[in-house]
């Protein structure tokens, strides 16, 4: 049985119509983001997403942190109905989005009613290399210190699920190098599966077990890709190439065939 499972029928959004249309203003009109998706993760999985902006990935990681309960579908974990957040998915942002009046080791224990482990906080601030930081605010880190910090708040809540939406866009390239092994490292130590949204195809190659590409309007899987390659990976390797490039390849018809607005 898969440790996370969604089936999705349909997901849309409910705009208004204008006086460009020719439906009378401030008609209501549904307005497909995904349709049709399947996916399943298995315990110790990571699994990519990638697909052009605007195709629904961050929607579709939503859904599965169960903050957008407002689809035609069923999301489960471990056989179990979802229809909510819960403590056993956690998520990291693009941004850190971190309390500023909070210190690191309070921003990284913040769990409303559930207390503070300043023991398991401590354990987290070393395993994420910010020991001695624990009282410092976040105004005082740099971009990667801040999204370790992140990290390490998501993993507070012991979670079996790490669901990541490009945190490691707004780095430079040897922080973000720094930053993937170190969530591949934690998510084997914590026994955390990933699902990880990125627009780096390179990014998806290293990191993941399988890709799922998504098309356009509405979003849905175009195609699987597994990456059957051993860890640690290198982006010089011969065999990361040829699944960047093939990648490249399925996202560059994607885009030949989207229909030409204007």
């Amino acid at each position: 049985m898969s440790l996370l499972q969604l089936r999705l029928a349909r997901k849309q959004y409910t705009t208004t119509a204008t006086a460009m249309t020719t439906i009378a203003a401030d008609t209501p009109i549904a307005a497909p983001v995904l349709s049709s998706i399947e996916l399943q993760l298995a315990a110790g999985e990571v699994l990519a997403l990638v697909g052009a902006s605007g195709c629904g990935k961050s929607t579709l990681l939503r859904i599965l942190a169960g903050l957008d309960p407002d689809f035609e579908g069923d999301l489960r974990l471990e056989g179990r109905s979802l229809h909510g957040p819960t403590r056993d998915i956690g998520v990291v942002f693009q941004e850190p989005r971190l309390f500023p009046w909070l210190t690191v080791a309070e921003n990284i224990g913040f769990d409303l009613g559930q207390g503070h482990d300043s023991a398991w906080v401590a354990q987290l601030l070393d395993e994420v290399g910010l020991r001695g930081l624990g009282q410092a605010l976040p105004k005082q880190l740099s971009g990667g210190q801040a999204q370790r910090v992140a990290i390490a708040r998501a993993l507070y809540t012991r979670p079996r699920v790490l669901l990541l939406d490009e945190p490691f866009s707004a780095l430079d390239a040897f922080t973000r190098q720094r930053l993937q092994d170190l969530v591949l490292s934690l998510a084997r130590t914590h026994g955390s599966s990933l699902v990880l949204v990125t627009h780096d195809v390179e990014e998806a190659v290293l990191l993941s077990d399988r890709v799922l590409v998504l098309g356009a309007a509405p979003g849905r899987v175009v195609r699987e890709l597994a990456v059957p390659l051993r860890h640690p990976r290198t982006r010089a390797s011969a065999a990361v190439a040829d699944l960047r490039n093939e990648l490249l390849r399925t996202l560059e018809r994607l885009d030949d065939s989207a229909p030409v607005s204007g």
